[in-house]
């Protein structure tokens, strides 16, 4: 089946990657490095079997990617948004 081909797992990967460039907010990278890795291991044969096993990988894999993503490139500590305009003005 389509959840067996590492190949379709990278493509998907990189078309949510190209997704996160048009939309960006670190949403959709970890969803796509999650997707990459998934491919990878199914690839190099390290994954297989059921898609609940594939999904779960994924899953904790892209959770995982989206923490330490969030840590890199997210707001960082003391840092604040300031306001110096309102909206109604």
């Amino acid at each position: 089946m389509w959840w067996q081909e590492g190949w379709v797992w990278i493509v998907a990967g990189i078309g949510l990657g190209v997704l996160e460039v048009l939309a960006p907010g670190y949403v959709f990278l970890g969803f796509a490095v999650g997707a990459v890795i998934v491919g990878a291991g199914l690839w190099i044969g390290l994954l297989g079997g059921s898609p609940a096993v594939l999904a779960l990988v994924f899953a904790l894999v892209s959770l995982v990617a989206w923490w330490v993503l969030r840590r890199i490139f997210g707001l960082r500590k003391g840092q604040v948004k300031i306001w110096h305009d309102d909206i109604n003005n």
